[in-house]
């Protein structure tokens, strides 16, 4: 396998179009998705991280050309009697493209994000992820937690 040079780094909003372009890749290819809407959906993208600072967006580049994703939602938690500033954050919207997974892409901006969750003392990090990626999470540090529960509303 050839060695690709890979660089991550945090996300502005000039990424916006490139991001958007990652999440619809993600819906029609991984996901059978056959809008035709994509402009449509690059400027409501850009929008939404405008109006959203607290989801940080990393990216990987290789060769100038984004190719992965991975975002943090850093939350503001209930203050307790001994805590009166207290974060946590959520992993969402892991995505390398195809033809770059299992290169150490998803690695490379999963360390990046678990970086950043450090830096800002977050109390923990949570991740919902599909089953295919169970494992790129565990081998990445993550662990499964029987006091975690989750509920999923009616869609």
């Amino acid at each position: 396998m050839t060695e690709i040079n890979v660089t991550v780094r945090r996300a502005s909003e000039v990424d916006a179009p490139a991001l958007a372009g990652l999440r619809w890749k993600r819906a029609t290819q991984d996901h059978g998705y056959q809008g035709d809407d994509l402009d449509e959906f690059v400027e409501v993208f850009g929008d939404w991280m405008r109006g959203h600072p607290e989801h940080r967006a990393f990216v990987a580049e290789v060769g100038g050309e984004v190719v992965g994703m991975a975002w943090l939602a850093v939350l503001d938690r209930v203050p307790t009697v001994t805590g009166h500033a207290r974060r946590g954050g959520d992993v969402q919207s892991v995505f390398v493209v195809p033809e770059l997974r299992d290169r150490r892409v998803g690695a490379l901006l999963m360390a990046a994000v678990l970086d950043e969750a450090r830096g800002l003392e977050l109390e923990h990090v949570t991740v919902h992820s599909s089953p295919r990626a169970v494992p790129f999470y565990e081998r990445n540090g993550w662990g499964h937690d029987p006091e975690w529960l989750s509920w999923a509303g009616e869609s």
